[in-house]
């Protein structure tokens, strides 16, 4: 399952996958993981949610982007759910159609069974139709 924390910069998206990441691994049988574009967020995450900063690695592309998920997720046959915030940057489709990411993302989920939340710096009208139903929140 892929959801969708929507919302512009500054709306308190981060402030939301923060508490949800934490709250989760409350529950959690498996592990979490949260990616993100810096390692800013480090003290404020559960230290049993592995922090990945993207930025350390040589992602430039989408495709490039779910190989590196692709990656993790066969290092961790326990893990149930990726956090992804700044998700455009992430993935590198600042201005560009999210549609098929999101699709291919919606593939993995469902063949290696990980749940993904990202947080994207859009209004929840500006999403393609495509993806509006995987809305959970938009700020």
């Amino acid at each position: 399952m892929v959801q969708i924390i929507a919302g512009k910069k500054g709306k308190g998206k981060t402030k939301y996958l923060l508490d949800m990441a934490n709250t989760a691994i409350k529950e959690s049988k498996g592990s979490i993981v949260y990616l993100d574009k810096s390692s800013k967020h480090m003290y404020e995450l559960s230290n049993k949610i592995r922090l990945i900063n993207v930025a350390e690695f040589p992602v430039h592309s989408s495709e490039g982007f779910v190989g590196f998920i692709c990656g993790i997720i066969s290092q961790d046959h326990d893990l149930e759910v990726m956090y992804l915030d700044s998700f455009l940057k992430l993935s590198s489709l600042e201005g560009e159609d999210i549609s098929a990411t999101i699709a291919e993302l919606e593939q993995v989920s469902a063949k290696y069974h990980v749940n993904f939340v990202l947080s994207v710096s859009l209004d929840g009208h500006e999403l393609p139709d495509s993806v509006k139903d995987m809305v959970l929140v938009a700020l």
